[in-house]
């Protein structure tokens, strides 16, 4: 674990009957875009949940730097420095864009003013390309503006490590770029490590320096982009024992 920012050991968890993740291990060296991938129901948000507390694991340990953060609350977590956002997108769509985003200031990082809060949310806007939507309510903001509210508001906790899940699910082909450079920005420029899942291989392949594929809750691959897709598993895994020439 020396030098990891984060550190899974052994993770396992079940539900009922179903065993979700089954003794799952990796780091996360800090300042990395490490991508997560894996067929529907490999466990990847599951992965998420437990990390973020949503879940308490059945096994394994989680280390957030020198700090074992598994069984933590939420609230506990976010605070030591692990942002995320959600699959389904969970903006607070009553809310303006600007008044997201000072929610996160205000109640998921350090303390600080009103006053400090709203220079800080104008600051966050502009980075994620949103400044001319901050008054608008997010209910009336298009599928990728709702996710980009979520992802500043994640922001807004000042975090060392962001979960990304599924980010670009479900948005336009011309949409990726721009949000892309987003997150490539959120590592380059504020120094955020971003663990990432999506299901668009060729952008994981094309953004990160690592990726991580689950299969029936195990882990099946680890490693460099290219050298993952070339894996026979997971190309069986993703299209059966005939696919690998297909993978990519």
């Amino acid at each position: 674990m020396s030098g990891a920012l984060l550190a899974v050991d052994g993770l396992s968890v079940a539900f009922g009957g179903v065993q979700a993740l089954q003794r799952v291990s990796f780091d996360i060296a800090p300042g990395k875009i490490i991508g997560v991938m894996g067929p529907n129901g490999a466990g990847k948000t599951t992965l998420f949940n437990l990390i973020t507390g949503v879940y308490r694991p059945s096994a394994g340990v989680i280390h957030f730097g020198e700090r074992e953060v598994q069984g933590l609350s939420p609230s506990r977590i976010c605070k030591a420095g692990i942002a995320r956002t959600f699959q389904s997108g969970r903006p607070f769509t009553n809310m303006t864009a600007r008044d997201n985003v000072i929610t996160g200031l205000l109640y998921g990082g350090e303390r600080i003013g009103r006053a400090e809060a709203e220079r800080e949310a104008a600051r966050i806007l502009d980075f994620v390309g949103l400044t001319r939507h901050a008054d608008r309510a997010v209910s009336s903001l298009n599928l990728m503006e709702r996710k980009i509210v979520e992802l500043g508001r994640a922001l807004a906790t000042r975090p060392k490590l962001l979960l990304l899940d599924e980010l670009l699910a479900g948005l336009n082909p011309s949409d990726l770029a721009p949000a892309i450079g987003v997150i490539r920005r959120i590592r380059d420029d504020l120094g955020v490590t971003v663990f990432w899942i999506e299901h668009i291989m060729q952008v994981l392949m094309n953004s990160c320096e690592h990726l991580i594929v689950l299969h029936h809750g195990e882990k099946l691959a680890e490693g460099a982009p290219q050298a993952v897709v070339n894996d026979r598993q997971v190309a069986e895994a993703y299209l059966g024992s005939r696919g690998r020439d297909r993978l990519v």
